[in-house]
C-alpha cells in the first residue's frame, strides 16, 4: 500500500507539471495581446563560472537580489529560505550565529567538530567549512544564490545537497558612502556605514562597519542582567582592488564578526521530574542557571583573488582564503538553575583554502576546470555536568561530569572539469566531473570528572576516568560525474536534463565512547579494530536525475522554472546522541555519540518558481516545493530494519511561497519618488526535529505573513521602509533538544523563530 501511495504521489507530481506546462503555453498568445507591462531585469548568475541569463543555466537555482532583499527588510540569511523551495535554513540550537541547512532533505543539525554540511555555504567564493558564525547578516549584497542539488564539478568543495551563493556588491570607479539605519521592535537598533572610492585609475578601496542590536524576545528569570533571545553583533568588511594590467587584477577581502549576544537557551516542554518547574507560559522566557556563562563568537577571514584574461578565450584565476572562528556556548540542556544537564562547550576552526580555475569561453565551447585544496581543522571540548544525579547516593559522585574532546584534522584536494558544447543555435551537452580526496584524522578524549566543571571551563573538578583514548585517520575517494542536455527551441523555452552525483567524505564520530564499542565477533575481547570501526562512519553519495523547463512569456512579463527530480541517497549520515548508563546501576549518567549510516533512501520531489509583471504597478512571484522523501533501508545499532518509522529531519513535504508587490510614483520630502507595498507569504508543512518523531518538538505546519512599505527617490539615493516580520505573531519550534532519560529533570526543551516584529529603515547615498 504505502508503495502504491507513494506511486501515485510521484504520477500527480508529474502530472501536475505537465498542467502547469500547457497552463503557460496555451494562453500566451491570448494574454500577449492585453496591455503592455514593464518587463522584469534580466538576472544574471554565474553559477557555471561565467556571467549568463538565469534563464539559460540547466540547472535548479533561485536568485535574490541585494536590492530585493534591503525593500523586504531581510535581516540575515536565514531569511532566504521562507522564499526558496525545498530549503530550510535555521538558526542552530542554543545559539545566535550557527547555520542549519537543509536543500531537497539534505544537510546537517549537529555543528560537532567532525561532521561537514551536505549545504555549501560561499562568500565571494570562499567555502566556509564549518557552520559556526554563517547566519551571515546582510549588508552589502550584490545577490544570494542557492544552487539545488549536488555540486562540486565547476568550484569549491564538494557538497552533496546544494550550495548557498553569498555575492557581495563589487567595488566602482565612482565614490559611494551610504549610511544605513534600523529601528524597530525589542529595542533593535541596527547601523551600517558603507564607503568606496577610486584611489587611482587602477586602485580602488571600500569597506563596511556595521553593528546590530536588539533586547530579547525572552526574560531569564534566574539571571536578571541577561536576556534570552538578545542580539549584540559587530561585522565589519573591508577590500582593496588593484588592476595591475589591463589584463591582471587582484582582490584582497577580509571580514571580521564579533557575536556578544547574551547565552540563548531552550523553552522546556515537560514539568521538571524533581522540582516540579512548570512549563513556563512565553516560549522565550527561561529560567537556565549557565554556571559557565561565557558567551562569545569571534570569526574572521581574509582572501586573495588573481584574475588573469589570458586572451579572449582564456582566463586564469587563483583564490586564496584562511579563516578561523571561536565560539564559547554554555548550553543549558535542562533550562533550570540547577545542573542537572548544564553542557558549556568551545568550538574553534580554521581552514586553509586554495582553488586554481581555467576558464574557457570559446564560439562553441565553454567550461571551466580547476584545482582545489582544502587544510582544516575542527576542535570542541565541552562538559555534560549532571550534579544532581551524582548526588544521588546510588551514583556517588558529587558534581558528576563528562568531560569530551574532539580534535579532526580534514586534508582535501580535487580535480574538476565541466564543459558545455554548443551543438547548434538551440541544443547543447554539458560533461563535468570531479575527482576527491578526502582525508580524516581524528583524536577523541572521553573523561569522567568529579568535582563539577573542568578546568578547561574555569571548574575545580578532577579526572576519575577516562573512557575514550582514540587516534584514527582514513582516506576516501570518490570519482563524481555531471551530464546535462539542454535545447532551446526559441528564446522563450529552454528544456534541460541533468544528472549528478554527490559525495560527501566519511569521518569520525568525536562525541563517541570507545569503551561502548560491541564485541562484533564475540570472542570476549574488544578488539582495536572494532573500536576503529565502532568510532567511524563512511562517506554518504547521493544520485541525482532532474528534468526542468525554465520559460518566458508574455513578452519577458512571465517567467517560469519547473523542475521534476528524483534522488538517490546511501549511506546517510546520522548524527545523534544517546544516553548511556557506564555502571550498570539503571541511570543513565552521561551521553555518547551514535553516528550510524542509514542505507539507503529516495527523493523524489517537484519545484516551480515564477514571476509575473501584470502592469507597471503590479507583480507577482511564487516558489513552490514538494518532496516525498523517504528511508528504504535504515539499520539501527540492534540490527533491525526501521526504515518503515524513520523520518527525514527539517525536510517538510510541503514549501509555498508567495509575494505581491505594488508599486507607483509618489513624492515625499519635496522629492520625485516611487513608493512600493511589498506583501509576502511563506507555508512551511509539518517538520520533524530527528529522524524519529518526537511528538513534544516536532513543529505542525504553520505560515508566516510579512509585509513591507518602502519609498525610494528618483535617483535610487534615499530608501525609506517600515517592514512588519511574522504579522500573525506564529509560535514555531526551529530546533530542539531530546533528552528525557538524562538528568533527573526530564529535559526536552525547544527552540522558536522570531515573533512579530515592525521595523523602520532609513538608508541614504550622501
Amino acid at each position: 500500500m504505502k508503495t502504491l501511495l507513494r506511486s501515485s504521489y510521484y504520477s500527480l507530481t508529474v502530472a501536475l507539471s505537465l498542467g502547469l506546462i500547457s497552463l503557460f503555453l496555451a494562453p500566451q498568445q491570448a494574454i500577449a495581446q492585453g496591455a503592455e507591462a514593464t518587463t522584469f531585469d534580466e538576472v544574471t548568475v554565474t553559477a557555471r563560472r561565467r556571467e549568463e541569463s538565469l534563464q539559460d543555466v540547466p540547472l535548479s537555482i533561485s536568485v535574490i537580489s541585494g536590492e530585493d532583499l534591503e525593500r523586504m527588510g531581510a535581516a540575515d540569511i536565514i531569511e532566504i529560505g521562507q522564499s526558496s523551495p525545498n530549503v530550510t535554513l535555521e538558526v542552530s540550537r542554543g545559539t545566535n550565529s550557527t547555520l542549519t541547512a537543509f536543500i531537497r532533505g539534505v544537510g546537517q543539525q549537529d555543528p560537532v567538530a567532525g561532521f561537514e554540511s551536505g549545504v555549501g555555504l560561499y562568500v565571494d567564493d570562499i567555502y566556509f567549512n564549518r557552520p559556526h558564525a554563517a547566519v551571515l547578516d546582510l549588508y552589502e549584497v550584490d545577490r544570494i544564490e542557492v544552487l539545488r542539488g549536488p555540486q562540486g564539478t565547476l568550484y569549491g568543495r564538494n557538497t552533496i545537497g546544494g550550495a548557498i551563493k553569498y555575492v557581495t556588491r563589487p567595488l566602482g570607479n565612482e565614490t559611494r558612502k551610504n549610511f544605513r539605519i534600523n529601528v524597530g521592535s525589542y529595542n533593535q537598533l541596527d547601523a551600517v556605514l558603507t564607503a568606496s572610492t577610486a584611489i587611482s585609475d587602477t586602485f580602488r578601496i571600500g569597506g563596511t562597519i556595521a553593528k546590530f542590536t536588539r533586547d530579547g524576545y525572552g526574560d531569564n528569570l534566574v539571571q536578571s542582567n541577561w536576556e534570552n533571545y538578545n542580539k549584540d553583533v559587530l561585522g565589519a568588511r573591508v577590500s582593496l582592488e588593484w588592476d595591475a594590467t589591463d589584463n591582471l587584477m587582484f582582490r584582497l577581502s577580509s571580514d571580521y564578526t564579533d557575536d556578544s549576544s547574551d547565552p540563548k537557551a531552550g523553552h522546556r516542554l515537560q514539568v521538571g521530574a524533581i522540582s516540579g518547574a512548570p512549563i513556563l507560559a512565553d516560549v522565550f522566557d527561561t529560567r537556565a542557571g549557565l554556571s559557565v556563562p561565557k558567551q562569545s563568537v569571534e570569526a574572521q577571514g581574509t582572501s586573495l583573488l588573481a584574475e588573469w584574461t589570458v586572451n579572449e578565450n582564456w582566463t586564469i584565476k587563483n583564490v586564496l582564503a584562511y579563516r578561523d572562528d571561536e565560539t564559547w556556548s554554555p548550553i543549558d540542556f535542562d533550562s533550570l538553575a540547577v545542573d542537572d544537564l548544564d553542557v558549556p562547550v568551545l568550538y574553534t576552526n580554521d581552514q586553509l583554502s586554495e582553488e586554481l580555475q581555467f576558464l574557457y569561453s570559446g564560439e562553441r565551447w565553454n567550461g571551466v576546470a580547476g584545482l582545489y585544496f582544502l587544510d582544516a581543522n575542527a576542535f570542541n571540548e565541552f562538559d555534560v555536568v549532571l550534579a544532581q544525579l551524582g548526588a544521588l547516593p546510588a551514583v556517588g559522585a558529587p558534581g558528576l561530569n563528562a568531560n569530551t574532546l574532539g580534535d579532526v584534522d580534514t586534508d582535501t584536494w580535487s580535480v574538476f572539469a565541466d564543459f558545455t558544447y554548443d551543438v547548434s543555435d538551440t541544443v547543447s551537452f554539458s560533461i563535468g566531473g570531479r575527482y576527491t580526496t578526502d582525508e580524516r584524522t581524528s583524536q577523541v578524549l572521553r573523561r569522567t570528572f568529579i568535582g563539577g566543571i573542568s578546568p578547561r571551563f574555569g571548574g575545580t573538578g578532577v579526572a576519575v576516568a577516562t573512557t575514550s583514548d582514540f587516534n584514527g585517520s582514513e582516506e576516501w575517494t570518490e570519482f563524481s560525474p555531471r551530464v546535462s542536455a539542454s535545447w532551446q527551441p526559441n528564446d522563450s523555452q529552454h528544456l534541460y536534463f541533468s544528472y549528478s552525483e554527490g559525495f560527501k567524505g566519511g569521518s569520525f564520530d568525536p562525541r563517541a565512547q570507545t569503551s561502548g564499542a560491541p564485541d562484533l565477533d564475540n570472542d570476549g575481547t574488544v578488539t582495536a579494530a572494532e573500536i576503529f570501526d565502532f568510532m567511524m562512519f563512511e562517506p554518504e553519495t547521493v544520485k541525482s536525475y532532474e528534468v526542468g523547463l525554465k520559460s518566458s512569456l508574455l513578452n519577458g512579463r512571465l517567467t517560469t522554472s519547473l523542475a521534476v527530480f528524483f534522488a538517490d541517497y546511501e549511506n546517510v549520515q546520522i548524527p545523534g546522541s544517546v544516553g548511556v548508563d557506564t555502571d550498570g546501576d539503571g541511570i543513565n549518567d552521561t551521553f555518547t555519540g551514535v553516528t550510524t549510516n542509514a542505507g539507503k533512501a529516495e527523493l523524489p520531489g517537484i519545484e516551480f518558481e515564477g514571476l509575473f509583471r501584470a502592469n507597471d504597478n503590479w507583480s507577482f512571484g511564487w516558489a513552490i516545493g514538494s518532496l516525498d522523501a523517504e528511508y528504504k533501508e535504515f539499520i539501527n545499532a540492534a540490527n533491525i530494519d526501521v526504515s518503515d518509522s524513520a523520518v527525514f529531519q527539517n525536510t517538510p513535504d510541503l514549501t509555498v511561497s508567495g509575494n505581491a508587490t505594488f508599486e507607483t510614483p509618489m513624492s515625499l520630502f519635496g522629492q520625485g519618488g516611487n513608493i512600493a507595498v511589498i506583501t509576502s507569504a511563506s507555508y512551511r508543512d509539518d517538520t520533524s526535529q530527528f529522524e524519529f518523531p518526537v511528538p513534544l518538538l516536532d513543529q505542525e505546519s504553520f505560515t508566516l505573513w510579512n509585509l513591507s512599505v518602502v519609498w525610494e527617490d528618483d535617483d535610487g539615493r534615499m530608501r525609506v521602509g517600515l517592514h512588519g516580520k511574522n504579522l500573525g505573531d506564529e509560535e514555531y519550534k526551529v530546533a530542539g533538544y531530546n533528552f528525557p532519560a538524562l538528568g533527573l529533570e526530564g529535559n526536552v526543551t525547544a527552540f522558536y523563530g522570531a515573533p512579530m516584529t515592525v521595523t523602520g529603515s532609513f538608508s541614504i547615498d550622501f
